[in-house]
């Protein structure tokens, strides 16, 4: 009878740990992300610096990928002059090694990879993080004359749908908030 080295032996069973390891973050990450999944719309009124007020619609949808879950956002403001400006948005987070942050797949680099920007360079640095009922998402902007800004959207599981709070700091001096209810479609 040929002898059978432990090595040959631990291989499939190494193997195997690693799966089960594999698909017991995926069911976690499932669960976490899971909740939030769903298309949401609301409106807010937003008080300018000067007194006078402007609308803004929202809309948000959560979806999960393959890998993890895209956040899709966007904005239609409506001036007091009657312009509308929209902006829509999008991002893909990964799971990353601690539980609960997620790293923002923005772009793919010369390997196929997906990778975060780069703030230096005037992209944002965006990140998300999943703690109890909220989903936030973490946007860091590096100006050129080195000054910063950041947004924070918390969006809150609540009956019927989210709860979005949207700040912006601009070195250091809270320079815009709002919150509003988003109700599920």
């Amino acid at each position: 009878m040929p002898a059978i080295s432990l090595s040959a032996l631990t291989r499939p069973v190494l193997a195997l740990a690693l799966l089960v390891s594999l698909l017991l973050v995926t069911d976690a990450f499932a669960g976490e992300a899971a909740r939030f999944v769903g298309t949401y719309q609301g409106s807010a009124e937003l008080q300018r610096a000067d007194g006078t007020t402007e609308m803004r619609d929202m809309d948000v949808m959560i979806e999960e990928t393959k890998d993890g879950f895209t956040v899709s956002w966007s904005t239609t403001i409506q001036k007091p002059d009657g312009r509308i400006k929209e902006s829509d948005y999008s991002v893909d987070f990964l799971p990353s090694t601690r539980d609960g942050v997620y790293a923002a797949a923005m772009r793919r680099n010369v390997f196929g990879h997906t990778v975060q920007l780069d703030p230096m360079k005037g992209e944002p640095y965006v990140w998300g993080r999943i703690a109890g009922d909220t989903l936030t998402v973490f946007s860091l902007f590096v100006a050129d004359d080195g000054g910063y800004e950041m947004q924070q959207f918390d969006r809150t599981l609540a009956e019927g749908g989210l709860i979005l709070n949207f700040s912006r700091v601009k070195n250091g001096r809270p320079a815009k908030s709002v919150e509003t209810f988003l109700q599920k479609q």
